[in-house]
């Protein structure tokens, strides 16, 4: 929900009152909404254009990349009409922090879901009924539920919005199923708009979203892809972990960041590996209890400096601003979740990293486990296709920025962007025709002299003239091939394995163990009518250690800038908040540079609305004089006090915030954020997100 973050200062009108009442349209405009209530001054990108024909009553399929300012083209309409927005969001664990960051800029936001009692829901559902909720939050399987239709029916909905959209879709890189009867709502209510929005989309994913939720007359609105504050990295695997222990230390101390591993079992042992480096690591996967993975990602949220280790199953719809890395020590299954994956860094639009170790072995495995699954052969063609398109970017000596892009259809505009690791360290590539040609013989000897097949493992020691035990037992050692590649050494020849399977001239074999073959392409390599080119990893020199504040931040504003950081770490401790439910790092930023001496010089600064200009205000230009703050307002207090009784979860929660909710169209401001529950939710509306067994560990 944050639009343009520069983190310095921009004007708005004066003229714009400090607290929206219940007007017409004709007097509350977006760009009042987008001051007042986010406090921002002005709209980024199709932001504007987005908004206004969705007030307009229009339906929209919103494509734009995570960080993008989504979460304002639903919430803006939903303030500006009448009625209350149905946002439909996957993920019921993270409904309680959209509704607190709404909640804490003035908006009144409910959500109904299997974690509320009956009382709760009641509750919930007569606030509806007399006008007091702006936006209701809802998961897709509820949606279908006979009492929600009925409840809606009752309603002035204002619009529903369809968020994570590329869920509908089996193209997208994480269909649910529970999607598909979204449909029902043009069907059911064919007057109110529909908003779908996704963070990654191709044009097959597009399409299938359109035509999935009866979208065809929707306007399609297509954001740039291009994050420019992310560095993206890609390197080979070599022990992996070292590899991220150097990452964080010498890039990203007591950052917050994300680590993605492909199985649980690789989650739990990097977690452990972090945490006894000192690193505060924590695991998270769809194997762990329901309550343990709440309470991780309630930490993570809230916390500051911590390192989420998890699979897959984490990360859709988290809103934490200051993510500094994503790593990933396994190969993504697909462009598309690498995409929204690594864009989970840099929300804030501050500089961050997006890196990846890759290696042999993560291509052997995907192509194992595509082997496995049970999908028909349409759908695993689609799966390989994804695959094929990850490979390639991994193994380009292009940008990856320009390919990251032309993969959704997009162009930068420029061949180099200056910011990833081929423009900064650009690899050299190399004829790899004699290698290649010296391995595929191999593989062809082996099948066709002695009926075997291997892993890259033995073929590499026959290449290199490796007397194992298990060569000689073999007798590979009196193969042709044996020893003619001793000009390479082990970690060069796995390189090349590597990329032949990119290039598709290897394959692994449906065996089940990871046995390598030749493909149709490959003959013509072996007659010496094709050239392979192949990449060499250059060399890197170890990057120094940076300052915690953000890297352009000036050193004589750095001081401020970490007064600021501690203040907004106490101050969301006493309200049980996320901290950047108080202010985000680019809005800190913005009051470091400028050093505010007034309340009106504060609220001209991106981030801070009149809410949050009215509960912090004193604090914030206390510390900027250099002074001990002041506490915070009585009603601020009190969501701490409630905080300290016994809580039952998200029920308790829920009726502190909606009790003294401030109403963007009702009045009255609540003076500070909800607490968060003492309990985490026990349960999803959903299934908890799977992930993938663990692959073999063969290597």
């Amino acid at each position: 929900m944050r639009a343009p973050t520069s983190g310095g200062r921009g004007r708005r009108s004066s003229a714009v009152p400090t607290t929206l009442g219940r007007v017409s349209i004709a007097t509350r405009t977006p760009q009042q909404v987008l001051e007042t209530v986010f406090g921002y001054p002005a709209f980024r990108g199709e932001q504007q254009a987005i908004i206004e024909h969705v007030v307009g009553g229009g339906d929209a399929l919103v494509l734009m990349p995570t960080g993008g300012g989504k979460s304002l083209c639903y919430q803006i309409p939903a303030l500006v009409r009448e009625g209350v927005g149905v946002v439909i969001s996957p993920l019921i664990a993270l409904m309680k922090d959209q509704v607190d960051a709404l909640a804490a800029v003035g908006a009144r936001a409910e959500f109904l879901n299997s974690t509320q009692s009956p009382d709760e829901r009641r509750r919930v559902e007569q606030a509806l009924l007399a006008g007091e909720v702006d936006l209701l939050y809802l998961a897709p399987e509820r949606v279908t539920v006979p009492a929600t239709g009925q409840l809606l029916d009752r309603l002035n909905v204002a619009l529903f919005a369809i968020d994570e959209a590329h869920c509908v879709s089996q193209w997208g890189h994480d269909f649910r199923p529970d999607y598909l009867a979204l449909s029902m709502l043009h069907e059911r209510w064919p007057s109110i708009p529909r908003i779908a929005l996704t963070a990654t989309a191709t044009q097959a994913t597009a399409d299938e979203i359109v035509a999935r939720l009866d979208l065809g007359a929707a306007r399609r609105f297509t954001a740039s892809f291009d994050r420019p504050n992310i560095q993206y990295r890609i390197e080979a695997k070599n022990q992996p972990v070292q590899q991220l222990l150097q990452l964080i230390r010498s890039e990203h101390p007591g950052d917050a960041g994300i680590v993605y591993c492909l199985s649980r079992a690789s989650v739990e042992k990097t977690a452990t590996a972090l945490a006894e480096q000192g690193i505060p690591a924590l695991p998270y996967h769809a194997g762990l209890d329901a309550r343990v993975r709440a309470d991780h990602q309630s930490r993570f949220l809230r916390e500051e400096g911590i390192v989420m280790v998890a699979t897959i199953a984490f990360g859709m719809g988290i809103d934490k601003p200051d993510v500094r890395f994503v790593a990933h020590l396994d190969l993504p299954k697909s462009v598309e979740g690498y995409y929204q994956e690594t864009g989970r860094a840099g929300r804030d639009g501050l500089p961050s990293t997006a890196w990846l170790a890759y290696g042999l072995q993560d291509v052997v495995q995907l192509r194992q486990m595509m082997d496995r699954n049970e999908g028909d052969a349409a759908y695993k063609r689609r799966q390989s296709q994804l695959l094929d398109a990850m490979l390639a970017l991994c193994e380009t000596v292009e940008c990856r920025r320009v390919q990251l892009l032309a993969y959704f259809g997009q162009s930068l505009g420029v061949d180099r962007c200056g910011n990833c690791d081929t423009c900064l360290a650009p690899p050299e590539s190399w004829d790899g025709t004699v290698p290649a040609q010296k391995l595929l013989s191999t593989v062809v000897r082996l099948d066709r002299e002695r009926r075997q097949r291997y892993g890259a493992g033995q073929l590499i020691d026959i290449l290199t003239g490796k007397r194992t035990p298990r060569v000689e037992q073999l007798g590979h050692d009196s193969l042709s091939t044996f020893g003619i590649g001793d000009d390479l050494n082990d970690q060069e020849w796995r390189g090349v394995v590597r990329q032949l399977l990119a290039q598709g001239l290897l394959a692994v074999h449906g065996d089940g163990y990871g046995t390598l073959v030749i493909t149709e392409a490959s003959a013509a390599v072996l007659k010496g009518e094709r050239e392979v080119r192949l990449r060499r990893e250059p060399k890197r020199a170890p990057r120094s250690s940076r300052r915690s504040a953000p890297a352009d931040l000036p050193s004589e504003a750095a001081p401020l800038f970490e007064r600021l950081r501690s203040w907004r770490a106490a101050t969301a401790r006493e309200l049980g908040a996320p901290a950047y439910i108080v202010f985000g790092d680019a809005t800190l930023r913005g009051i470091a540079l400028t050093e505010p001496s007034s309340l009106g010089e504060l609220g001209e600064i991106s981030g801070v609305g009149a809410k949050k200009l009215e509960q912090y205000g004193e604090a914030v230009l206390a510390i900027v004089r250099g002074e001990e703050p002041p506490a915070l307002p009585d009603g601020a207090g009190a969501a701490s006090e409630d905080s300290g009784a016994p809580s039952s979860g998200p029920a308790d929660r829920s009726r502190g915030a909606s009790g003294a909710r401030a109403g963007v169209r009702g009045g009255a401001s609540r003076s500070g954020p909800p607490v968060a529950a003492a309990e985490p939710p026990p349960f999803f509306d959903e299934p908890p997100p799977e992930d993938e067994p663990p692959p073999p560990d063969d290597w």
